[in-house]
């Protein structure tokens, strides 16, 4: 049973037919968005690979082809393009259709420094937990990155990633264990806070947030250079 090859296709497929919808037409920005998933993919893959040979984490050999590369299913290493194109493209169509949508500068900094603030006492007690520890770094770095180079992406992307996670929930849920039996991707709850939103583990939310907005921060460095998005 191929599920988690499926997961990839259904979730890519959709999102890249309508990029070559003529109103938008998102595909003419193929370059620095495949570049910038490309670019930011190699860290989380080696993350990955890292927290696979240890445990963290693991695969259901039932819903995969059976093809590994370095500890990874083929299917795991899709992910990193799929799942993020899917995502990017959303966030830039909500941006080209309301294109006003953002939040107050004062509200999103409250916001961050809420986050970060939270994220370090998360880190403080939960320094022994693999998943954790990494996870909630990696967040704080990146929102603090925002903080000191007073950029206005995170303004936009606190709003979009809240309409991101309706279909994180249902792709995330699945691979989780949600509406089938047994799981595709399993988590060494030793590694993590140990709550789950429904079955997805919380750090999966923090988790796809930096993968994403590090994605987002590429392609906005990268635009003048291919003058797009």
């Amino acid at each position: 049973m191929y599920l988690y090859l499926a997961i990839n296709i259904a979730s890519f497929t959709i999102p890249f037919l309508y990029s070559f919808q003529k109103k938008m037409n998102f595909i003419q920005h193929w370059k620095p968005v495949f570049l910038a998933i490309i670019m930011v993919a190699i860290p989380f893959l080696i993350w990955d690979v890292w927290f696979t040979k240890i445990g963290v984490w693991g695969f259901n050999q039932q819903y995969l082809l059976g093809f590994n590369f370095f500890y990874l299913p083929i299917e795991e290493i899709l992910f990193f393009l799929c799942i993020p194109y899917a995502s990017i493209f959303t966030h830039y169509a909500l941006l080209h259709f309301f294109p006003n949508l953002a939040l107050p500068k004062q509200v999103t900094k409250v916001i961050t420094v809420s986050l970060i603030l939270a994220s370090i006492l998360i880190l403080f007690f939960n320094f022994n937990k693999w998943y954790t520890l990494l996870d909630f770094a990696v967040f704080t770095m990146l929102l603090t990155y925002s903080l000191s180079s007073k950029n206005n992406l995170l303004s936009k992307f606190f709003i979009t990633f809240l309409v991101i996670l309706i279909p994180f929930f249902i792709v995330n849920g699945v691979l989780t264990g949600s509406f089938i039996e047994g799981e595709i991707v399993w988590y060494n709850n030793f590694e993590n806070l140990g709550v789950r939103l429904g079955t997805i583990p919380l750090e999966d939310v923090f988790y796809a947030f930096s993968m994403l907005y590090s994605v987002i921060i590429l392609i906005e460095k990268m635009k003048p250079r291919f003058k797009t998005i």
